[in-house]
């Protein structure tokens, strides 16, 4: 009967092998419960420390990475097109945006701004320089009648690409009616110039990307002087 007892009385006695040495008394063979107790009261006090106080939106928004104030948001805005908004940066601060939500929300406003601008930007610019032929050729019933034989024109004696080039513009609308005018001697046929050194000059330009794919203002602006130095005097 002592022996079945001292057997049990061991067996209980064993440490777990989950449990630190620090909680079990050996000579007791026993749990330390209240060394147990106060390491698990520690650690509850050290944990409840770094929880959010829902009263406290500062606390959420130093742990979310919001800065202090809206002004501290550092934006990088390279294209010039806009600038920083304080009021956009105060209503993003308010709702909890991060630095990079932030830089991400006025990249992607330069993303789709800046193809709509240019496009509003050249329809505009288009309406301006229609507006400069009508008032050039006597009104808009003049300028459809002449550029319907500046069309028929340039579709005869023009490539295609340097035809849409000239179009875009005035100054160049203008050299190609000085073409027309002056035909006699300065025919084009199908972009190959055939009059002086200078307009084969012209020719080998109107074949530079930079003119018919890059559509460079500056290179077509000078591929357009050119025309009007050559045509200018003529008709």
């Amino acid at each position: 009967m002592n022996n079945i007892t001292e057997d049990v009385i061991e067996e209980v006695a064993q440490k777990p092998e989950s449990l630190p040495e620090k909680f079990w008394d050996a000579e007791k063979g026993e749990i330390r419960v209240e060394a147990l107790l106060n390491s698990y009261l520690s650690l509850e006090k050290k944990l409840s420390s770094g929880l959010i106080d829902p009263n406290n939106p500062d606390q959420l928004k130093k742990m979310l990475g919001v800065p202090e104030m809206p002004d501290l948001y550092d934006v990088k805005i390279d294209h010039g097109l806009f600038d920083v908004d304080p009021i956009v940066n105060q209503k993003l601060h308010e709702k909890m945006f991060t630095a990079d939500q932030v830089q991400m929300v006025y990249d992607l406003a330069g993303e789709f701004l800046i193809p709509m601008i240019s496009k509003i930007a050249a329809e505009y610019e288009a309406d301006r320089e229609v507006e400069k032929l009508m008032q050039e050729f006597g009104g808009a019933e003049e300028w459809a009648e002449i550029s319907r034989q500046l069309m028929a024109y340039g579709q005869k004696n023009l490539s295609p690409k340097v035809f849409e080039n000239l179009s875009q513009s005035y100054d160049g609308v203008m050299a190609i009616y000085r073409m027309m005018k002056g035909q006699g001697s300065a025919m084009l046929d199908n972009g190959n110039v055939m009059t002086g050194q200078n307009a084969q000059e012209l020719q080998s330009m109107m074949r530079d990307p930079k003119y018919w794919r890059d559509r460079d203002p500056a290179f077509i602006s000078k591929v357009t002087k050119g025309f009007e130095a050559i045509y200018g005097q003529q008709g």
